[in-house]
């Protein structure tokens, strides 16, 4: 039976931190192989940091005009991706700020490209908020432009830009930002296309237990209509460097857990829930493992956006497979659309 809205908000307001993270483990264990926590070697790629939006909450971004501000050249790109790939990589998250002058042409000349040089590496790329963005300046609809970056080569879409889904806490952070119904507008129109995507949730950014609680209700609903979700990946707000983080309240390593718990238990239709490492740590990542993840993301051979905002975790293959073996599991290499892994 799924979790109530009432439940989950008492959950994340109870302190028995170890019974949440028990129940939450022990619907892990029944979802996903009980052996194995899996992991993922790609690269993010910021193609540019011009952005017209202003998030309070984001230190990366550079207005246009910028005197530090880039759009990436292409052949900076190829590079990237041959550097993952000479690390065993399979995949590439794309993503950037909402430039007003890039349109359509530009995704999809960039995504060709990448499809005629690198043909086996998958292509996850571009947020809601960026997808809305190209349509907008291409005189596009949403659908029509999805269809032609899959067309070009989009195999997949990040759940990027989704924050907190509740207008209330959007239009204090991200008041120029799209609404929560364009953000779900997007991934069911990509659903009904056939791509997969990926829902994130970056909280402590000021939201009562209640918005996340409402993020999750949106997440879980989506999911039954479309089941196009391939997993659910929250994380908290990193506030060095940001006009947002003067204001709120940091969240710590127990409510971390205690809402990725709650999330395994919310969202009972989504198979997989990702334990993070960026903006926990290594340790607090690990113990998700036993809070109802049974994946802990990528080794993020370049991360640029949270590192802007303090953040300077950092990680690779090996420790990853460590974590995951003391914390009694099996390490196995997963591509983008959790569709296969590799024990190694």
């Amino acid at each position: 039976m799924a979790l109530s809205k009432q439940a989950a908000i008492e959950m994340l307001e109870s302190d028995d931190l170890v019974g949440i993270g028990m129940a939450a483990h022990a619907k892990r264990m029944e979802k996903n192989d009980p052996r194995v926590v899996t992991y993922q070697i790609d690269r993010n790629i910021n193609y540019t940091n011009f952005c017209t939006e202003y998030c309070s909450f984001c230190a990366f971004y550079r207005p246009i005009g910028a005197k530090d501000g880039y759009i990436l050249p292409f052949e900076e790109i190829y590079k990237k991706i041959e550097e993952m790939l000479e690390l065993g990589g399979t995949g590439v998250l794309l993503q950037g700020g909402l430039h007003p002058d890039l349109q359509i042409e530009y995704y999809e000349n960039l995504l060709r490209s990448l499809k005629e040089r690198f043909p086996t590496v998958h292509l996850h790329c571009f947020s809601a908020p960026e997808i809305l963005c190209i349509a907008e300046v291409s005189e596009l609809s949403v659908e029509d432009t999805i269809r032609r970056l899959m067309d070009a080569g989009l195999q997949s879409i990040p759940g990027g830009g989704a924050e907190i889904l509740d207008d209330e806490i959007r239009g204090k952070i991200a008041r120029l930002k799209c609404t929560s119904d364009d953000w779900e507008s997007v991934h069911r129109i990509a659903h009904k296309l056939g791509l997969r995507t990926t829902a994130t949730m970056m909280f402590g950014c000021g939201e009562e237990l209640a918005h996340r609680v409402n993020h999750f209700e949106r997440i879980r609903r989506i999911q039954e209509d479309t089941g196009g979700f391939t997993a659910f990946i929250p994380w908290m707000f990193a506030p060095e460097n940001t006009p947002l983080g003067k204001k709120v309240q940091e969240a710590t390593a127990v409510d971390y857990l205690k809402t990725l718990a709650v999330s395994r238990l919310y969202l009972d239709n989504i198979d997989h829930i990702q334990s993070s490492w960026l903006t926990p740590g290594i340790k607090v990542c690990q113990i998700g493992l036993q809070f109802g993840a049974d994946d802990v993301g990528s080794i993020l051979i370049e991360e640029n956006v949270v590192f802007a905002a303090g953040v300077k975790n950092r990680t690779n293959e090996g420790e990853l497979r460590r974590i995951i073996c003391d914390a009694g599991f099996i390490p196995a290499q997963r591509d983008t659309l959790y569709r296969s892994y590799v024990l190694k």
